[in-house]
């Protein structure tokens, strides 16, 4: 909130339009612009105030991620500037329109996450299970609680009710599985990567490898950029497959889990970049971390300008 602030120096009065503006790391800045008097239009400054935020958020990012090829500090400060304005869009909506455009997300998601996987829901079908909790003539039943469960997930995602952990992890896949006929809890056989040559872990060495994640997150959680963070775990979580079915799934909602937990927009994957993204996951697996790092940005941006800035752009008529 920008407010007036009046300053007294040698005798004279000076005005200032002054924003406080709280940095991740939860210090405050003050962000001040002078002005002619106490009658200033704070409306005409608003541009101004926005750019300089978001110019705090980078110097801020900039300082404290370690850079690399894909998130560099140009990259960074993009990212950051996108936070912003994503945390405008949700202070500027109604609570109606808020909950439409996460309606229309968890839709989108759904749909892309499971069809990523096989499910042979249409985004009509998505849209019917979630909104009018029917059932689709012909459509097989597992993929419709499938669908239902995956709704109840990423409702929960960006409410931000998960933290990165073991047990959430495990309470996700719980819920994602619900009334399928999945085993809970990690796998008791081994898997496979279906055309990809990469060996899961085993059974007996899940526990220690999921504990050596949680670890690796949260040893950079201060070091490395959430969204290269969120590549990271996703591509070391993949790896390790931990369940016996739905890790596809649970490794998308982790990402999610990330973003959210840090005030920036969720992503969605669509199947039409499937090869590309079993691609970069395979690259990961042979220790090219950059493919999946520089495809999940292209999939940041993507989202956020082709769905929440779309979206704010109709309810404003264009």
């Amino acid at each position: 909130m920008v407010y007036i602030k009046e300053k007294g120096i040698s005798g004279r009065r000076y005005y200032y339009l002054t924003k406080s503006v709280r940095l991740p790391n939860g210090r405050v800045i003050s962000i001040q612009k002078l002005v002619d008097g106490k009658e200033a239009d704070k409306e005409q400054f608003v541009q101004w105030f926005d750019e300089q935020e978001k110019k705090a958020f980078g110097d801020w990012a900039v300082k404290t991620y370690k850079p690399n090829p894909v998130f560099d500090d140009v990259r960074i400060r993009e990212i950051e500037s996108i936070r912003i304005d994503y945390k405008k869009i949700l202070r500027k909506l109604s609570k109606t329109q808020l909950r439409d455009l996460f309606d229309r997300f968890m839709v989108n998601f759904t749909y892309e996450s499971n069809a990523i996987e096989g499910n042979s829901l249409t985004l009509k079908d998505v849209a019917i299970v979630i909104f009018e909790k029917t059932m689709v003539k012909g459509k097989d039943l597992g993929e419709i609680y499938e669908t239902r469960n995956s709704r109840d997930v990423v409702d929960l995602i960006l409410k931000k009710r998960f933290k990165v952990s073991e047990k959430d992890t495990m309470r996700m896949h719980k819920l994602l599985v619900k009334d399928m006929g999945i085993a809970t809890g990690y796998k008791k056989i081994p898997n496979y990567l279906f055309g990809r040559k990469t060996k899961t872990a085993p059974p007996e060495k899940v526990p220690q490898e999921m504990n050596a994640l949680m670890d690796y997150y949260h040893d950079n959680e201060a070091k490395l950029h959430p969204l290269q963070l969120a590549a990271h775990l996703h591509g070391m979580f993949e790896k390790i497959h931990p369940f016996d079915d739905g890790n596809g799934r649970v490794g998308r909602f982790l990402i999610n889990v990330i973003l959210a937990s840090k005030g920036y927009p969720p992503l969605i994957v669509r199947k039409t970049q499937r090869q590309a993204y079993f691609k970069c996951l395979e690259d990961f697996d042979n220790g090219y971390k950059t493919n999946i790092e520089r495809f999940l940005l292209d999939r940041f941006k993507q989202t956020y300008k082709n769905f929440f800035s779309t979206y704010v752009k109709y309810l404003n008529g264009f």
